[in-house]
This record gives structure tokens, sequence and C-alpha cells, in this order.
């Protein structure tokens, strides 16, 4: 697993304080409020707002 269950348990976007969740391809973790998925490089989840991208629902 490329992050933590104890870590994903308290992440949330930063934009909506909703809980994100692990991608598919575990390269990434998408809010289900706002569609942002924000990156995980070398297993640490990168949470600024300005590396996220959007994605269709």
């Amino acid at each position: 697993m490329a992050v933590s269950k104890e870590l994903l348990d308290i992440l949330v976007c930063p934009v909506c304080k909703v809980d994100v969740k692990l991608t598919p391809d575990q390269k990434g973790l998408k809010c289900s409020k706002c569609h942002r998925v924000y990156p995980v490089r070398d297993d640490i989840p990168v949470m600024l707002v300005d590396e996220a991208r959007v994605e269709p629902s």
C-alpha cells in the first residue's frame, strides 16, 4: 500500500474538508465532493491545492 491506513484515516481534502480515498492506481488521493486528486509521490501525499487536478466524477 502506498499510503498507510492510519494516515488515510486522518487526511481530508484541504478545500472542502471531506475524506479522501486512494485512487485505484494508488498514485493519488481523490476527494468525493470536489473531485480533486492529490498526487502521492514516494508514498507521501501532496495535499496542496495547486498540485491537485480536478477529475470528472
